[in-house]
């Protein structure tokens, strides 16, 4: 069979099947307990089976090496449950638009929208449910397209296994696999379960999703003497998720679907979501806004009933300003900012799954990510072909090249790194006639194969490549710089042995290469003439960093993002990796160091460790834990199986295109592109959506809170109502109007070289302290109208001056709010935000003398009115800027 497939391993959040405890003295009982399908079982399961023989695992199985029979097997498909990993039960699309409801603000401004309808005020109902919806609808349909556009990604391909049933070789969907099937593997093909192999023949499993490691690892039928040996390293057990890369074997199944170590993880990462920094800001900042309405509508409220003595009347007016109170723009104005952000970032390459993650990637100050893919390249190449004194010879490629071009077995990864010079098949086949007259097959005794050419003079070579030992071992003489000489064990040898250990600390595989010119051609070659060699030189082997990679580390380090690695991978080529990179590597930290550490320890190593190395999967979603106790934001950028809790755990999840399913489907982000280049955009991107979101919410929570603040005041003295009900909810839309176009604004650059999280005490200080900036100037407008324009009878005359000068001040503050800098000098907005101001102000300018006026409630205002607003506006802009500035420095820690 040679079916390379892809299978969809996505987590039931709610219904994950149970699994099941293996031990060899009872796997055929009943599966009871939920408990017993958790890691620590399944590893001793598996321990269990890989130190046992062959025979004993069979027997206890039930099980013969001709397999099952088909009554059998359907009698333990029946108990066991198909071998499939649970899959999410995906919402419907009503259910989704529902849980967009789920929000405070939502149902409080619902809650609002309701009693306006029932106390009569229908614009006002209108209003709210306008805003409302409109937030709800961007982000349903965002999200969806979001979910639609992930879902394309996964490759939908159906799966079989080659199984012995009744003695006879069949194909069986992989879904009614069983444990005790005794299933074929061969080259290419995708281990379909948990196995012990029964026998093996040059087995080499590619576990890259699972351990992070880019080469095969070797596998045998060999029982385990090790017993401390870890899971993943047994060489006689393959996991679910891996795949056959060479060789054949027979193997018997031990665990299947959500038992197998694949499953585990699926259980692992089961269950909802945590909500996210962003999702639990707003729920803070929404709770702080309704603690203001429980404080300030019963007190306008009861204020407004002793001095006015209308119930009705005082009641009206309390909801109105509990709506001007709310910034019931809010859901609107985040979900535009959020899906604004999901277009730009799907333009550079980024699909956001969810929505709120965009702010959480802007917040995220600690970035891990795996090394294989991201910080390399994800493929072998061919990096160095030395001679014994480490310098480069053509002579030491262009027999590679003869060897890897030659050979009829599968070519491993170094073959192909070898054959990626392509320019060579030209000039040593076409140009020097090269001819292949026979090959000596790789075997795993050997640990080396070997080509027989002809050259155009009709000279029979052999070349050897293989395992350095091994070609030292066979070489009697050895070629440098042209000169072949005698191998003088004392010297050259320990010479090659301290190069090749140099190659091997700085991360390269290391393989030897030989040749031997054969005086009598022959037509047939074996292993006897694999003798007296001359050793050539070596060829080093490294899965080498990207172009890009050192640039877009120095973009994150630069932006106040730490990255850290965390890797299956090994300790010396980690290193020397990370090394090449600019990553620091005087602290790493391994997964068996880490077993050994409690919580308390580890958070005191983890700030100072960038490399982590050797790590289950367990291992990395313990690490994320541990830097999200220390106060950071934490990212995690993985691919594989072992990174899916991971991508759960951390803040924000990021996944690539090609990635495993139960990876994309763990992730917030999905990359088009393995980048970090392209993840640091999509970092800047974020804190420009929550930058602007920040925006909004100051602006609207300070201006709302003042002006309420104002009608507080103004409810004690005023022998009337400060402003009409639906005045204010006019006033409070138009001044939503003007802020609609928020989303379009740039954001300062300085304000984006940090992350960024919810700060609600900031927050809230801001809004005590820049708020009353505007009552102020509200108490000045009161005077005026009331002592210059004696307005005491006239209150059509003194609602308009108030609305006039309110609106005018909130709209206008929106330049002074949005930077930390001077506005119009240092910062100014976008063209869209400036219109809508202008429009905004020119829209309450012509309101009073309208025909809307009477239906309003307004009258013209007279010439001396607009001087002095004039004058009131300057002031407000200076003093404003004063406080902001006086704010930033005294609680804005940048």
């Amino acid at each position: 069979m040679n079916n390379q497939c892809s299978v969809h391993y996505i987590h039931d959040k709610k219904n994950t099947s149970v699994g099941v405890m293996f031990k060899l003295s009872s796997i055929l009982k009943p599966r009871l307990d939920p408990a017993l399908s958790n890691k620590t079982n399944i590893s001793k399961s598996l321990s269990e089976s890989a130190q046992a023989d062959a025979a004993a695992v069979l027997q206890t199985l039930h099980t013969e090496s001709k397999g099952l029979n088909e009554g059998e097997a359907r009698n333990r498909l029946k108990q066991y449950g198909p071998n499939e990993i649970a899959k999410e039960k995906r919402k419907s699309v009503f259910v989704l638009f529902i849980l967009n409801f789920k929000n405070p603000l939502v149902i409080l401004l619902l809650v609002l929208g309701l009693i306006s309808y029932m106390t009569g005020d229908i614009r006002g109902t209108i209003m709210i449910s306008a805003m409302v919806l409109l937030g709800i609808f961007l982000r349903f349909f965002q999200e969806l397209r979001s979910d639609k556009a992930a879902e394309k990604l996964k490759a939908m391909v159906s799966t079989s296994a080659t199984v012995l049933r009744d003695g006879e070789k069949k194909e069986i969907p992989l879904k009614e696999l069983v444990p005790g099937d005794i299933v074929l593997l061969s080259a290419g093909d995708m281990v379909p379960a948990d196995v012990r192999l029964l026998s093996a023949k040059d087995l080499h499993i590619n576990q890259a999703a699972l351990t992070g490691e880019a080469l095969p690892v070797a596998k045998s039928a060999e029982q385990l003497t090790n017993t401390s040996q870890d899971l993943l390293e047994m060489p006689n057990i393959c996991f679910l998720g891996s795949n056959v890369e060479v060789g054949s074997a027979t193997a018997v199944v031990v665990l299947t679907g959500s038992s197998t170590y694949l499953g585990s993880l699926a259980t692992s990462i089961s269950g909802e979501r945590e909500l996210t920094g962003f999702d639990k800001g707003v729920n803070k900042f929404t709770w702080l806004m309704i603690r203001f309405l429980i404080v300030m509508v019963p007190l306008v409220f009861i204020l407004n009933v002793l001095s006015k003595g209308n119930w009705l009347e005082a009641f009206l007016f309390a909801m109105a300003v509990a709506v001007g109170l709310t910034p019931e723009m809010l859901p609107m104005i985040v979900t535009v900012n959020l899906s604004k952000g999901a277009i730009t970032m799907s333009r550079k390459k980024v699909i956001v799954k969810r929505l709120n993650s965009i702010q959480n990637l802007g917040a995220m100050d600690v970035l891990c990510t795996d090394k294989t893919g991201t910080l390399t390249q994800g493929k072998i190449v061919l990096i160095k072909h030395l001679d014994v004194d480490g310098n480069e010879r053509e002579e030491i490629l262009n027999f590679a090249f003869l060897n890897s071009f030659f050979q009829t077995g599968l070519k491993n990864l170094m073959d192909v790194a070898v054959l990626n010079h392509r320019h060579l098949e030209k000039q040593l086949i076409e140009e020097q006639h090269y001819k292949k007259i026979d090959e000596i097959p790789f075997d795993f005794v050997r640990r080396r194969m070997s080509v027989v050419v002809e050259d155009s003079r009709n000279r029979h070579i052999l070349i050897c490549k293989g395992a350095v030992e091994e070609i030292l071992a066979l070489s009697t003489q050895i070629e440098i710089q042209g000169e072949v000489l005698p191998m003088d064990v004392a010297d050259h040898h320990a010479k090659i042995v301290k190069l090749v250990q140099k190659l091997n600390e700085q991360g390269f595989r290391v393989i030897a290469l030989a040749y031997k010119n054969i005086p009598e051609a022959s037509k047939e070659y074996s292993v006897e003439d694999e003798t007296e060699l001359i050793l050539l030189g070596l060829l080093a082997f490294l899965d080498p960093p990207k172009e890009t990679t050192a640039e877009a580390l120095e973009d994150l380090r630069r932006n106040n993002v730490h990255v850290k690695i965390l890797t299956g991978d090994n300790e010396i080529i980690t290193r020397s990796i990370c090394k090449q990179v600019g990553l620091s590597v005087d602290n790493i930290l391994l997964g068996n160091m880490l077993e050994e550490m409690k919580d308390a320890e580890l958070s005191q190593v983890i700030e100072r460790t960038t490399i982590f190395a050797k790590l289950s999967p367990t291992h990395k979603e313990r690490i994320i834990h541990a830097l999200q106790m220390q106060g950071h934001v934490v990212g995690f950028l993985g691919d594989g199986i072992n990174d899916a809790p991971a991508l759960k755990a951390a803040d924000v999840g990021v996944s690539v295109d090609s990635a495993v399913d139960i990876a994309k489907e763990s992730s917030d982000i999905i990359l088009l592109e393995h980048s970090l280049l392209v993840l640091q955009e999509g970092v800047i991107e974020g804190r420009k959506v929550f930058g602007n979101i920040i925006k909004y919410i100051k602006m609207a929570a300070s201006s709302n809170f003042g002006n309420m603040f104002s009608v507080v005041g103004a409810s004690i003295f005023l022998p009337f109502l400060p402003m009409l009900p639906l005045q204010v909810l006019t006033n409070n839309l138009l001044y939503d109007l003007s802020q609609t176009t928020i989303p379009t604004d740039e954001v300062d650059s300085d304000w984006l070289m940090k992350p960024r999280k919810w700060a609600i005490d900031e927050i809230r200080r801001f809004i005590l302290f820049i708020g009353p900036i505007s009552s102020i100037f509200d108490y000045l407008t009161f005077f005026i109208m009331l002592y210059v324009f004696n307005t005491w009878n006239n209150e059509a005359l003194f609602h308009t001056g108030w609305f006039v000068e309110s609106l005018f001040t909130q709209t206008l503050i929106i330049h002074v709010i949005r930077t930390n800098k001077i506005p119009f000098i240092q910062s100014s907005a976008s063209l869209p935000l400036i219109l809508t101001s202008l429009i905004v102000v020119a829209i309450g300018a012509w309101l009073p003398s309208s025909s809307l006026a009477e239906a309003l409630g307004f009258v013209p205002l007279p010439p001396l009115y607009w001087l002095l607003l004039a004058a009131m506006l300057l002031c407000y802009v200076i003093l404003t800027q004063l406080v902001k500035t006086w704010f930033i420095r005294r609680y804005v820690i940048d």
